[in-house]
Order: structure tokens, then C-alpha cells, then sequence
């Protein structure tokens, strides 16, 4: 397990993170609904070629979460700013996933940070998103927020597994699940997803355009979440390279085929 030792104060809310390894910076961002822990299997492979540092979003994993609180798209990429400028980033690679390169696209389109490089796969990056389960939370959250413990629990690990194309280990399971139980837990899960909204994206989605750093898109073939087509269409607009699919992964690509995150990361970093 990854720890995190270190919280950053951000508009009120306490962001836990953590860093491992040695060299220039690389920022590695989650998405959701997991965790900072999808990285445990691949910081620990890059921590001999760059300091790795890793962050829970606002209102995931081990950071804050409360009632009324805002975890939207809207705040993560304010978030990452913050990061950026407490620990003097500077122009850190940057590894992102799912949410995590939502955030890491606002944050050079609106808040003109500026990577090394970009690794980003799976990414919710282009419309439409937003699953018929997703639209039926925000509409119902009261009631998913309150349901009881088991019935949550069932849901959870189900809607997790969906996530891999492979079985996930019951390790993994674990791990994801545990920030989303209990009395705070179990309201955050269905907070962040009554928080998303397209219109975080859609905002960005016009300034898309060939970034000023070296760019790869990787995406797992088998994602049932965000298709492979998706992230065809972004490695066109932000990147001169091709999207190279992952074979035998799904969505969360870093149980399926973490090998695979780390051998682009390194082949990235390696470039002149």
C-alpha cells in the first residue's frame, strides 16, 4: 500500500499525499471511484527514475470528505494547481487516469500548468459520458446514500468489478471498497457520483489541441466504460502519436495490465 503522510490544505478541504522514489517529478492522478492505491503496483516500478507523487482527489480515499461538500471536476483541477505550486513542481510528467485526466486537461487548458510529458489512458476526456447507473444516482441520491450497509457493499463490489476485465482479487476489492463504507464513506460514494456532470468536460473539450510536451494515449481494449474509439479521438486532438491499446484490459488498467502503465511510462520518460 501506497502511505500518505502529508495533507495540503485546498479551499477548505485537507488532500492527503504522498511521495516515493527518486529524480524529477512525475504527479500521478486517480480517477474515480477508486484511489491513489491504483498505484501501488506501478509508483513502486518508476520510484528509480522520478520522485512519484500521488494525491486522493477531494473527497476520495483517505482525503477529506463531508457533507456538502463539492468533489466535482470543477475543484480537482484547482486542487492539482495547489500541488503544483506548495511542492514547486515546476513541469513534473504528469500519469493520469480516468478523472484524473480530466483533471490533469483542465488544469493545462484553464489553468496553464505545464507537464514534461502526459501518459494519460482511460480518460473521461470527451462527450457524451456518464452511464444510465450514473444518471439514475444523481437523480436518487438520498436514497442510494442512505440504503443499508449490505445492500451498499453488494453494489459496490459489483459495480467495481465492472471496472477490470479480469476478475479482481479480493485485495483489490478491499482496498477500493473501503473509503465508500461506513456512515462517511458511504454518503461520499454517492456524493462524487451525483457530482459529475458533463459540462466539466464539455468546458474544455473545445481548447483541445496539440500540447507542448510529449504526449502518449493508452487505452485498454476491452473498457466497457469508456470505449477504445474515445480515446482514438483524443490522441488526434492532443497528441502527435496514435492511441496504442492495451490488450486484455478494461477500464482500470492498472489491475488488468499494470505492466503495461509502466513500460509506457518508462519509454515516455526516456525520450531526449
Amino acid at each position: 500500500m501506497l502511505e500518505l503522510p502529508n495533507t495540503l490544505n485546498v479551499a477548505g478541504n485537507a488532500v492527503k499525499w504522498g511521495c516515493i522514489g527518486n529524480g524529477p517529478p512525475l504527479v500521478a492522478l486517480h480517477g474515480t471511484p477508486f484511489s491513489s492505491q491504483v498505484w501501488r503496483r506501478i509508483a513502486p516500478q518508476i520510484a528509480d527514475h522520478r520522485t512519484v507523487y500521488y494525491f486522493d482527489l477531494v473527497g476520495y480515499g483517505q482525503s477529506e470528505m463531508r457533507d456538502g461538500q463539492d468533489v466535482s471536476l470543477a475543484v480537482q483541477n484547482n486542487v492539482l494547481a495547489a500541488l503544483f505550486q506548495e511542492l514547486d513542481l515546476g513541469r513534473p510528467d504528469v500519469l493520469a487516469h480516468d478523472f484524473g485526466g480530466a483533471t490533469a486537461l483542465r488544469a493545462y487548458y484553464l489553468n496553464g500548468l505545464r507537464y514534461a510529458s502526459l501518459t494519460i489512458f482511460d480518460a473521461v476526456a470527451l462527450a457524451p459520458w456518464g452511464s444510465p447507473f450514473v444518471q439514475h444516482v444523481r437523480a436518487h441520491e438520498a436514497a442510494f446514500a442512505g440504503m443499508p450497509d449490505y445492500m451498499h457493499r453488494a453494489l459496490l463490489r459489483a459495480y467495481l468489478q465492472t471496472a477490470a476485465f479480469n476478475p479482481l482479487s479480493e485485495d483489490a476489492l478491499n482496498i477500493y471498497c473501503t473509503p465508500w463504507l461506513g456512515p462517511v464513506g458511504q454518503p461520499a460514494f454517492y456524493r462524487q457520483i451525483a457530482q459529475m456532470d458533463q459540462r466539466f468536460t464539455d468546458e474544455v473539450q473545445g481548447l483541445y489541441a496539440a500540447m507542448e510536451c510529449p504526449v502518449t494515449v493508452l487505452w485498454g481494449e476491452q473498457d466497457d466504460w469508456i470505449p477504445y474509439e474515445t480515446g482514438a479521438k483524443l490522441a488526434n486532438l492532443i497528441s502527435n502519436s496514435a492511441c496504442v491499446p492495451i490488450p486484455g484490459a478494461g477500464h482500470l488498467v492498472q489491475e488488468d495490465r499494470p505492466e503495461a502503465i509502466v513500460a509506457a511510462v518508462l519509454k515516455q520518460i526516456a525520450r531526449p
